[in-house]
C-alpha cells in the first residue's frame, strides 16, 4: 500500500520536478548512440543503433577486443549497459553486479554479490537466468531472483533501497529487466508454472515505495481497469471483465505472470507490455477465456489504469504466453501515417496494432509451419472479432485429458520466446530470432500446492517436419504486408536477441556459440565467431574514444538450454526441452563470459 505523506506545496513541486529530470536523462542518454542505456535499446524496443562505423562492407575484419569473465556459470540472457565510462554487467543467480571501468582497461570499479537463498533455484521455471539490469537518475536497478528489488548508486555500488516485489515460497521469482520511466521503476513477476497470479508493480524511483500495483486478473479494482473506459478491440471490457471468465476462484493462481519486456511511448504516454499463459497447463481445470492472461496491456504509468488490453490467445490450450516485447514504429500504411505497435507472440502469430487506440491492424503467421490455428477473424462485425479460429486436431482442449495430442506448431516454446527482435528504420524490416519447433502435449489433472510446480502437462519437442531439419530461423520481417523477406536456417532455436544497425549490419548469436553478422538486405552471413559457450544473451554495441564496439554475452542455458545448464537428461524434463536439444551438448558447453568486438586499429 502506498505511504500516507504529507508534503508542502514546494515540496509537491521539487517532487514533479525531480521526476521530470530522471526521464528526461534517461531519455537522452538513449538518445546518444555512443552509450546503450537500457536493456531494449530504446524505449520504443526497437533494439537499432546509430552507429555505423561497422559496416556490412568492414564487419568481415571484426576482431576480439577483450573478454570478461562472470564467474557464474548457467543460463546468461540480457545484455551490459555502457553509460558514459561505466559498463554495467550482470550475471544469473545470484544476479551479481560488475561495474567496469571502459577509460582504465575494464577494471572493476565495485562489484554488487546478493546473498540470496539457493532455495529459490528449485523455484524458477526455466534456468536461472537474469534478463539485466537498467539504469535512471544515477542509479542501476536490479531484480533478483528472489523478487528483491535493489537500487544501487552507478558509481559506488552502495544500496540505495531494497524491496520485496513477492514471495518465492509461493513460486513468485524473477527473471526479467525492469523499465525506469519517469519517476518510477516498473517491475513484472515470473512463476506462472508454480499457480502465482501475475502483476505489474510500479516502485518510486527515489524512495522504493510501492505507488501502484495492476494483477492480470481478477476484481477490476486489483486490475487498475475502468469498465466504461478500458477498451477492448474499441469496446468497453464491462464490469468483472475477468471474473466472468474463470470458473469459480481459480483466478486467483491463474498465472498470467509478466515477466517479459516492456516499452514506453512518451508521447502517448502509455506504457506496453504482456501478460502470460493461464495456469495450469490443463485446459480442462480453468473452463472460459481466463481474461486477461495472453494479453497485450496498454496502461498509464503514472496511476497504472490500463487504456486498452487485446487477448491474443483466449483460453490457451499450448503455453503460449504473450510475454515478448512490444516494439513501437511510426509507418505508413494505406497512404496513413500510424503509430504502431508489433508484437512476434508465442503463438505464432505476428500482431500489428495501432498503439494509441488499441485498434488490431494484422495478425499474420511468421513461421509457415504454425497449424494450432487457421487464422485470426479480421471482421469488425464478426462475433469472433479478433479471435484466432483453432483446428480441432491441435486443440488439447478438444482431445481431452490424459490424450496426447501430436504434431502441435509451435511448441510451447512458441514461435519465438522472450529473445527480442529487433528493427531497422532504414530498412523498415524487423529481424526476427525464431524456433522452428512442434511438439506433442498431454494434459493432466494437477492440484494446486503453493510453491510446488502446477503444470499439468507433459511434452516433448522436436524440430518441424518437412523442412530444413534445424530448430530455428533467423528472419527479416515486413510487418506493413506480413511476409518474410528472407530466413536463414539454424541447427538450433535462435535463442539471442538481434541487434540492427546504421551500418545495414545485424547481429545475432546462436545457441552453438556464434555470434553471426549478416547483411541487413540480404541476409547474407558476413562474419562469425564462437564464442566460448552457447549465446542467449542479446547484442548491443557502443562507442568509446571514438570506437564501434559489439558486446554479447555467452554462457548456454534458459529453457532451449535447460538440460545443459541444470545437467538433466530425461527427456520430458524441462517442461519437454531437455529432449528437443539434446544434442546441443555436442557442440558447447556451460560458461559465463561477456566478448567485446572491434574493427581493428
Amino acid at each position: 500500500m502506498k505511504t500516507k505523506l504529507t508534503l508542502l506545496t514546494s515540496g509537491i513541486a521539487l517532487c514533479a520536478a525531480s521526476a521530470a529530470l530522471a526521464n528526461d536523462d534517461l531519455m537522452s542518454i538513449m538518445d546518444d548512440p555512443t552509450q546503450w542505456a537500457i536493456q531494449t535499446g530504446d524505449y520504443a524496443n526497437q533494439r537499432y543503433s546509430e552507429l555505423d562505423q561497422i559496416t556490412a562492407e568492414n564487419v568481415g575484419e571484426l576482431q576480439v577486443a577483450w573478454t570478461f569473465s562472470t564467474g557464474v556459470l548457467r543460463g546468461h540472457e540480457g545484455s551490459p549497459l555502457v553509460v558514459d565510462d561505466t559498463m554495467f554487467v550482470h550475471a544469473p543467480f545470484p544476479n551479481t553486479v560488475f561495474a567496469l571501468d571502459l577509460a582504465n582497461e575494464g577494471k572493476i570499479k565495485w562489484k554488487y554479490e546478493p546473498k540470496q537463498d539457493p532455495n529459490v533455484i528449485p523455484v524458477m521455471c526455466c534456468d536461472t537466468v537474469y534478463r539485466g539490469v537498467a539504469y535512471a537518475d544515477g542509479k542501476i536497478f536490479l531484480h533478483q531472483a528472489d523478487t528483491t528489488v535493489v537500487a544501487l548508486d552507478s558509481e559506488t555500488g552502495e544500496v540505495v533501497w531494497e524491496v520485496e516485489n513477492g514471495d518465492p515460497s509461493k513460486g513468485e521469482t524473477n527473471t526479467a529487466t525492469v523499465l525506469p520511466v519517469k519517476d518510477k521503476v516498473i517491475v513484472g513477476i515470473s512463476g506462472g508454472e508454480f499457480g502465482v497470479r501475475g502483476h505489474v508493480t510500479a516502485y518510486n524511483m527515489e524512495t522504493g515505495e510501492q505507488e501502484w500495483r495492476a494483477y492480470s486478473m481478477g476484481p477490476d479494482e486489483e486490475m487498475l481497469v475502468d469498465p466504461e473506459n478500458t477498451t477492448h478491440l474499441g469496446e468497453p471490457i464491462g464490469a468483472d471483465s475477468s471474473l466472468n471468465t474463470w470458473e469459480g476462484d481459480q483466478w486467483t493462481i491463474g498465472g498470467g505472470t509478466t515477466w517479459g519486456w516492456y516499452s514506453y511511448d512518451p508521447e502517448a504516454d502509455l506504457i506496453y507490455y504482456g501478460t502470460g499463459n493461464p495456469s495450469t497447463w490443463n485446459p480442462a481445470q480453468r473452463p472460459g477465456d481466463n481474461r486477461w492472461s495472453m494479453t497485450i496491456m496498454a496502461r498509464d504509468p503514472d496511476d497504472g489504469m490500463a487504456k486498452w488490453f487485446y487477448q491474443m490467445t483466449p483460453h490457451d490450450e499450448w503455453d503460449y504466453d504473450g510475454v515478448n516485447e512490444m516494439i513501437l514504429t511510426d509507418q505508413e500504411i494505406d497512404g496513413e501515417e500510424r503509430k504502431l505497435l508489433t508484437h512476434f507472440d508465442r503463438n505464432g502469430l505476428a500482431y500489428v496494432m495501432d498503439r494509441v487506440s488499441g485498434e488490431l491492424i494484422s495478425a499474420d503467421k511468421y513461421d509457415p509451419v504454425v497449424n494450432w490455428t487457421t487464422g485470426v477473424d479480421m471482421d469488425p462485425e464478426s462475433e469472433t472479432y479478433g479471435r484466432p479460429e483453432v483446428v480441432a486436431e491441435y486443440s488439447t482442449e478438444q482431445n481431452g485429458e490424459d490424450v496426447n495430442t501430436t504434431g502441435v506448431c509451435p511448441s510451447a516454446l512458441g514461435t519465438k520466446d522472450q529473445q527480442p527482435a529487433s528493427y531497422s528504420p532504414k530498412s523498415e524490416t524487423f529481424y526476427v530470432p525464431t524456433n522452428h519447433v512442434c511438439m506433442d502435449y498431454e494434459p493432466f489433472r494437477v492440484a494446486y500446492t503453493a510453491g510446488q510446480p502446477y503444470v499439468g502437462a507433459t511434452l516433448s519437442m522436436y524440430p518441424a517436419p518437412d523442412s530444413h531439419g534445424g530448430m530455428g530461423n533467423f528472419i527479416a520481417w515486413d510487418n506493413i504486408n506480413g511476409e518474410i523477406k528472407w530466413s536463414i536456417p539454424e541447427q538450433f532455436s535462435v535463442w539471442s536477441g538481434a541487434l540492427a544497425t546504421a551500418g545495414d549490419v545485424v547481429f545475432y548469436g546462436t545457441l552453438e556459440g556464434y555470434l553471426k553478422a549478416v547483411d541487413a538486405e540480404t541476409g547474407d552471413e558476413l562474419y562469425r565467431f564462437k564464442t566460448p559457450s552457447g549465446i542467449i544473451g542479446n547484442v548491443m554495441t557502443y562507442e568509446h574514444d571514438g570506437k564501434q564496439y559489439v558486446g554479447i554475452l555467452s554462457g548456454v542455458g534458459g529453457w532451449a538450454g535447460i538440460g545443459l545448464a541444470a545437467g538433466l537428461t530425461n527427456p520430458n524434463e524441462g517442461l519437454g526441452a531437455v529432449g528437443g536439444y539434446a544434442a546441443l551438448s555436442d557442440y558447447t558447453a556451460l560458461g559465463g563470459q561477456l566478448t567485446v568486438f572491434a574493427l581493428p586499429d
